[in-house]
């Protein structure tokens, strides 16, 4: 008589499955250069926490904590509005967008 939920063992969390991936903890860099303010004149800088379509990467993504990323979100805001930073991606741009019409 076959089983009900279809035959196939299930997997539950614990020893008898593989060994889970634990992630390496990130740091804040900001933290280990011990600084205290995030220079917006440097985009060099901050374009390492953008994504390619010129979004704000997430903490959990860059490793900076809750603190710096504060106050890296309004530096990024300032250089973009200097003009040091883009607001979209150049091909976004250029195409006219996800819904354009042409």
């Amino acid at each position: 008589m076959p089983k009900p939920g279809g035959g196939r063992p299930v997997r539950r969390g614990g020893k008898e499955g593989g060994r889970r991936y634990a992630p390496k903890r990130k740091v804040c860099a900001f933290c280990v250069e011990k600084a205290n303010t995030v220079d917006y004149k440097d985009p060099g800088k901050l374009r390492r926490y953008l994504s390619d379509r010129g979004k704000i990467e997430p903490r959990r993504k860059t490793g900076t904590c809750a603190r710096h990323q504060r106050i890296l979100t309004v530096a990024l805001k300032r250089a973009r509005h200097l003009a040091l930073l883009p607001f979209t991606a150049e091909h976004i741009r250029v195409s006219g967008g996800v819904g354009a019409r042409m």
